[in-house]
């Protein structure tokens, strides 16, 4: 019915194939100086928040793995819109005031590090004992055991799912637009307010959101083709 709606004239046609042709440089612009430099920046952090967690949790004595469960707890038992409201407007209630795109890494990455902790935490313990032990007697200590011999096999095991969470990220830094971040569904609000073709301006920045994600899949699967290589050999990995 809207497809009937949307060509139902000729001057329609045009009006909407102009608007398309003036909203999408600024969509694609938007995408590419906010969208993914948030995303990808937020990622990193986030990883390196997950890594430490991971081992908080796994390693840690009494009071560090009961700081990283409490975090882990909060973060992901609250929704990511709430914790980037709390960030951008509630701190400043308490004299603290971080400027947008600050304060989206500060949220984004705090969220990727909860979830992605649970994802790391989860492949070095999937890693069988037998590996430990064969590490300890050969005199390496848990620190080697940890870089040489768990770390390089609980890669294989959490890209899949980190590269999911990835993807997952670049949908959800849409919702920096609602703290000002004048990232690519920021410019698609932005455009719709002004000529009111809300429905097709939105399916326009969905578009694009569609093209980098089936993107980032495909990228997704030659990475993991690779490490498949790289561990399927004879007395490797399995």
């Amino acid at each position: 019915m809207y497809l009937n709606f949307l060509f139902q004239d000729s001057d329609r046609i045009e009006k909407l194939i102009h608007i398309a042709g003036s909203s999408l440089l600024p969509l694609v612009e938007g995408a590419i100086l906010y969208t993914l430099p948030l995303a990808v920046i937020t990622f990193i952090l986030g990883l390196i928040i997950a890594f430490f967690t991971a081992l908080a949790r796994i390693f840690g004595n009494k009071l560090l793995s009961g700081i990283a469960k409490t975090y882990v707890s909060v973060i992901r038992g609250t929704p990511l819109l709430v914790q980037l409201f709390i960030i951008f407007y509630g701190l400043p209630s308490i004299g603290i005031t971080i400027d947008p795109f600050p304060s989206a890494v500060i949220g984004f990455s705090l969220n990727v590090g909860a979830y992605a902790s649970e994802i790391i935490r989860a492949a070095i313990l999937s890693i069988p004992k037998v590996q430990w032990e064969a590490a300890y007697s050969i005199g390496m200590t848990r620190a080697q055991a940890l870089r040489r011999i768990v770390l390089p096999q609980a890669l294989r095991v959490s890209v899949p799912p980190l590269s999911n969470s990835f993807i997952g990220l670049v949908k959800d830094t849409s919702l920096a637009a609602m703290i000002l971040v004048t990232e690519m569904f920021r410019r698609a609000q932005e455009i719709a307010a002004t000529n009111y073709e809300f429905l097709f301006i939105y399916s326009l920045a969905a578009a694009i959101y569609w093209v980098i994600c089936f993107i980032l899949t495909l990228i997704q699967a030659r990475i993991e083709a690779r490490l498949d290589r790289f561990v399927d050999v004879p007395g490797g990995i399995s």
